[in-house]
């Protein structure tokens, strides 16, 4: 009896193994289509590689981009390959929300900007103000931004432009922008950088937001191609469709000043700006 009980045993896990094989195939499989779904249709991470949106997003943030809001678009989902005409369901931003969208000129590229325009607004830029529907949005001078020097954050000062690179009371390197409060229509406020008088930029002709289609734009009003300048590939955007927008800006869950080298484990706290973890938009 001995015997044959331990002849019976490996060739109960033999025959076992092939099922075994295929439930670890149908988990991993269940797994893949749930995180698909979760970044498809709740939320998603996208990380911050520009300075366009200073001074509420600095290179290095990581944040989640909530899918729900707004319905969902072909865009919503990856490669943009479901077959959705529009929105389902219908969804719109409003004044003052931060969305991340596929930038027009290519339907790829994954942008983040500021509703500014909704469809049908008159918009134009004075002296640097939005002038919306004829009326100018109120901005009011606020203390300046303060950005620690950091390998994500360098400071680039050019001639003409309000950017002054100085040395803190403890000794570090910070760099200081000129900050403003601007408030929509609809009360929402927010901080954006005015680096000076720059062509174009702050003086620009009279927009009419297309039905279907939103105008946005970067916080660092001088450093940010948005819908101020014609769609082209890697760079500005021109006026966004409605059906480009992946979703709104939900909570930022990481950022880094980038001064941590990744075969050092020991420099990855340093590196972390804990003050930003949580922030909401």
């Amino acid at each position: 009896m001995p015997d044959s009980a331990s002849d019976s045993s490996p060739r109960a896990s033999k025959q076992k193994s092939p099922g075994g094989i295929m439930e670890n195939i149908r988990f991993l499989l269940t797994l893949l289509i749930l995180a698909v779904l979760l970044r498809s249709l709740v939320v998603a991470p996208f990380n911050i590689p520009s300075e366009s949106m200073l001074p509420r997003l600095l290179v290095g943030d990581y944040l989640f981009v909530a899918k729900w809001p707004y319905g969902y678009s072909r865009y919503s989902f990856p490669f943009g390959l479901a077959p959705i005409d529009g929105r389902i369901p219908s969804g719109a931003p409003d004044r003052g929300d931060v969305v991340v969208f596929k930038t027009p000129s290519d339907n790829s590229t994954d942008y983040i900007k500021r509703v500014i325009g909704l469809p049908g607004d008159i918009i134009q830029i004075r002296g640097g103000q939005i002038i919306l529907n004829g009326t100018p949005v109120p901005r009011v001078r606020v203390a300046d931004f303060i950005d620690p020097v950091t390998p994500n954050s360098p400071c680039r000062p050019e001639p003409g432009l309000n950017i002054v690179e100085e040395t803190a009371t403890d000794g570090s390197r910070i760099c200081r922008y000129q900050r403003y409060r601007e408030t929509l229509p609809n009360g929402r406020s927010y901080d954006v950088l005015d680096l000076g008088n720059v062509p174009f930029a702050d003086d620009t002709p009279t927009y009419v937001v297309p039905q279907g289609h939103y105008f946005l734009m970067g916080d660092n009003r001088d450093r940010s191609a948005d819908s101020r300048y014609p769609a082209q590939v890697d760079g500005a955007i021109g006026m966004v469709p409605s059906e480009n927008i992946v979703g709104r800006a939900l909570v930022m869950f990481f950022s880094t000043d980038g001064s941590a080298e990744w075969l050092k484990p020991w420099t990855w706290p340093g590196a972390v700006r804990w003050s930003r973890l949580g922030g909401g938009f």
